[in-house]
């Protein structure tokens, strides 16, 4: 009986693993292909003039800023593809979308493989590590301590922005301009410096230029294309 209770309990564990495998999302693409640490330049120094001005600004910020503006920064602290979904309408859901959502995961995963290298090797002190008078705008019960630059945020809301100009040029122009307020959203929140977003921008645009060469992402980007056109009501692209 105790040899039998132990095969039932490996049985279970090779069932666990297994459908642990069968969900676990791929990246595109990691930093051995995509190196941002040879990619970016270095960020200044802390005791920079630079570094010192960004500083300000989020401290000018951060006495500025309203309910509104520090509630729309706190909700774009989610890493998600739906948070374009005032551009694109209610029916951007990842229930209407699942293949657009299974993209999107891996968007997520691609970002955060490539981007957590180089957040390690710059090893930039976030704003409010480096300066007490920063209070920044918490989206959980924790602040994250992980390098400042680049901002990872920024990099995940400019591919995901690209890769959704791509699939709906029609509204190309709005789609980039919430992209650009997502990233601008972490210097209102007080957790990255105006450059880290800067430098976010540049990651995010190299990566979906990558993207776009891989025979994988291609096909991923195909099928989500047709879907999403298809919910939004839009004809199919040519």
């Amino acid at each position: 009986m105790r040899i039998l209770k132990t095969c039932f309990a490996a049985f279970m564990l090779l069932i666990a693993d297994a459908a642990n495998a069968a969900t676990e999302v791929n990246p595109y693409a990691d930093a051995t292909a995509i190196d941002l640490l040879h990619i970016l330049p270095p960020p200044p120094a802390d005791d920079s003039a630079q570094t010192l001005a960004e500083l300000g600004e989020i401290l000018t910020i951060q006495i500025a800023r309203t309910p509104a503006m520090a509630e729309r920064a706190r909700a774009d602290s989610e890493e998600s593809i739906w948070r374009f979904a005032d551009v694109l309408g209610e029916k951007f859901t990842a229930q209407n979308l699942p293949r657009l959502a299974a993209l999107s995961a891996r968007l997520i995963k691609t970002e955060d493989v490539i981007v957590k290298p180089a957040k390690k090797g710059f090893n930039r002190p976030r704003p409010y590590v480096l300066s007490k008078l920063v209070e920044p705008l918490r989206a959980g019960t924790s602040m994250s301590t992980s390098g400042s630059w680049p901002s990872g945020h920024t990099t995940l809301g400019t591919l995901m922005g690209i890769v959704l100009s791509n699939m709906v040029p029609e509204k190309k122009a709005e789609l980039m301009q919430r992209a650009w307020e997502y990233g601008n959203n972490r210097i209102v929140a007080g957790v990255h410096y105006r450059s880290d977003v800067e430098m976010g921008r540049i990651a995010g645009s190299v990566i979906a230029a990558s993207l776009a060469r891989r025979p994988d992402f291609e096909a991923d980007f195909a099928t989500a294309q047709k879907e999403l056109r298809a919910v939004l009501g839009l004809a199919p692209l040519h």
